[in-house]
């Protein structure tokens, strides 16, 4: 999910360059050995989903999308062997939007194709995939206002969106696989880019102004929920696609200003229109996702948009 969303301003005007708390128990031994993370294997481990997941899971092998290989199946395969894989969670992705927009064949090979040989090697090793995708594969009615919930028509208006879809499709061929779509994420540092709101914090300690966009929705959400409701919806064996947000809508001028409240700082947000930031990629307007399929499935609803932004601000 984008960050680039949010510009600085100068004092005189114009542009500006705790403990991780756990989930309940499991009955089951074998949902006590998925909790240590014994057999799981998390890809993209030094990103900000897969670096939360393996600071929940402390048994589960974590690799780097840079460091392997991931295009070859018997690199794969050998790979997933070696750490006994049981569980294999796909957080790896090329998520800069404007950077998809400019190389669609690079996007195309990283969200797709890559995940179409994981999706081969889980089948011949009978282990469950985990394909972890994006509100960015809805957003081409422009006109919309309500959440979307899985089974909504997929309508993405740029390349990553696409890539993402396709991803999805691949995955799904995996015998036994799970989508969990989930959107504006932040939390951990990840290796490729900050999120939205240690961003914004940063730039309200460092400019009087800030100007936000305030007519693009989303889901926005820490990653620390996101990598709980992924081990839930596992260890209730959900199958098939299911969305994983924070509850509620905002607007990125509404994210900015609670942050900003709630970090205690005093910046003024200007709110602009999505047409005057200037992307390279189009992006949709409203994003949000339904989260009713998840909260049925784990009896475990994931807490408020801004409930987490606090969370996260007095554990940072």
């Amino acid at each position: 999910m984008p960050i680039d969303c949010v510009r600085a301003t100068r004092r005189g005007g114009g542009p500006a360059r705790r403990r991780v708390p756990r989930w309940p128990s499991p009955r089951s031994a074998r949902r006590r050995l998925q909790a240590g993370g014994r057999g799981w294997v998390v890809i993209g481990s030094g990103g900000r989903l897969g670096s939360t997941l393996c600071g929940l899971l402390p048994l589960a092998v974590g690799i780097r999308a840079s460091s392997v290989d991931l295009f070859s199946l018997d690199t794969v395969l050998r790979l997933l062997r070696q750490a006994g894989a049981r569980v294999v969670v796909n957080t790896a992705a090329l998520t800069h939007v404007d950077e998809a927009e400019r190389s669609p064949g690079l996007a195309q090979a990283v969200n797709a194709t890559m995940v179409g040989v994981l999706a081969e090697a889980c089948g011949a090793l009978n282990a469950l995939l985990v394909q972890v995708s994006t509100d960015y594969v809805f957003g081409s009615d422009v006109q919309r206002r309500t959440p979307y919930a899985e089974d909504a028509p997929p309508a993405p208006v740029n390349v990553y969106g696409a890539s993402k879809l396709a991803g999805e499709r691949l995955a799904a061929a995996a015998p036994r696989h799970l989508i969990v779509r989930t959107s504006g994420l932040y939390g951990a540092r990840s290796a490729s880019k900050p999120g939205f709101v240690e961003t914004i914090v940063r730039l309200a300690q460092q400019q009087p102004r800030l100007r936000v966009v305030a007519d693009q929705w989303c889901s926005p959400s820490y990653a620390l929920h996101v990598a709980q409701a992924i081990v839930r919806l596992v260890e209730a064996e959900g199958r098939g696609t299911f969305h994983a947000v924070n509850a509620g809508a905002a607007s990125w001028y509404e994210l900015a200003c609670h942050a900003i409240r709630t970090a205690g700082l005093g910046a003024e947000v200007e709110p602009i229109p999505l047409a005057e930031y200037g992307h390279a990629a189009p992006r949709p307007h409203y994003t949000v996702l339904d989260t009713a399929r998840h909260d049925r499935h784990t009896r475990v609803p994931l807490p408020p948009w801004q409930a987490a932004v606090v969370e996260y601000l007095r554990a940072a």
